[in-house]
């Protein structure tokens, strides 16, 4: 069974057992801790396939948290030509490290 699920304003396509990662999560989370993401857009895997108009109804998928980690290291860099304008930055995001436990619908 897999679901599509919508977080941080991206959409994943999950299965059970699957590692995750997601733009943070808000509220305190530990490592270990349990929470359900309820935007399913999508259930399917036996049979016909549940598509919400937009949310699936009642539909859920259960996960736990792994760890907070940080994502890649990206370069934003401005330049104006001939105008002696250069700005460099970096910018990591900080991502939640997600395990899908269960999905139900």
């Amino acid at each position: 069974m897999f679901a599509v699920i919508e977080t941080g304003g991206k959409q994943y396509r999950v299965e059970e057992g699957d590692l995750l990662d997601v733009e943070r999560l808000p509220g305190d989370l530990e490592a270990g801790s349990n929470f359900e993401f309820d935007r399913v857009l999508m259930v399917g895997g036996s049979g016909e396939p549940k598509l919400g108009t937009p949310l699936v109804d009642g539909a859920k998928v259960e996960a736990s948290l792994v760890d907070a980690v940080r994502g890649k290291k990206i370069i934003v860099f401005k330049k104006k030509r001939r105008k002696g304008y250069r700005r460099t930055r970096g910018h990591r995001q900080d991502l939640h490290r997600v395990r899908i436990d269960s999905i139900s619908a």
